[in-house]
């Protein structure tokens, strides 16, 4: 394929379950920019925004976006935010595909509520009319992308399957 796929989209929509399997079924190499970022500084996301703050998190998420753009044959997941820095987009649309990854905010409160103590922005108790509002800012963002597919009620098979055929 040559081209990097890139799965975008707001925390809990599936980036990082959908782009493991479908890195396994297109052959590609699977790259989690978060847990990258977590190799890379030696520190858990949650703590790296404890110990560092926010700045530094986006400093290493892009020069991560810039690193991953000279590469190919990728299937990245980014993190929830790399879209808020046109730089980042604009790294990744170099040599990739950018597909964002959607949900009803029901739904994403639903499964950030299971993984809560690895979302280092969600500091305080986070409801969906909170989600709703975060994801109507990040929209113009999220407009960026090549297409977009709805995770809600799907098993990340399905949402694979769905992206391979668009992907043809």
């Amino acid at each position: 394929m040559g081209k990097n796929i890139v799965l975008i989209g707001f925390m809990g929509t599936g980036k990082s379950s959908v782009g493991q399997r479908l890195a396994e079924k297109l052959k590609m190499k699977f790259v989690d920019m978060d847990r990258e970022i977590e190799k890379i500084t030696g520190l858990p996301i949650s703590q790296l925004f404890r110990k560092h703050g926010e700045i530094r998190f986006r400093s290493e998420e892009k020069l991560l976006a810039q690193k991953l753009s000279c590469e190919s044959n990728l299937v990245i997941a980014t993190g929830g935010g790399v879209v808020l820095s046109q730089e980042n987009i604009e790294a990744l649309r170099e040599n990739g595909i950018l597909i964002c990854l959607e949900a009803s905010a029901e739904e994403i409160l639903k499964r950030i509520n299971r993984k809560k103590g690895s979302r280092p922005l969600l500091k305080k108790e986070i409801g969906e009319k909170d989600i709703k509002l975060m994801l109507e800012a990040r929209e113009t963002f999220y407009a960026c992308t090549d297409f977009r597919i709805d995770t809600d009620n799907k098993e990340p098979r399905m949402v694979v399957e769905e992206i391979t055929r668009r992907l043809r």
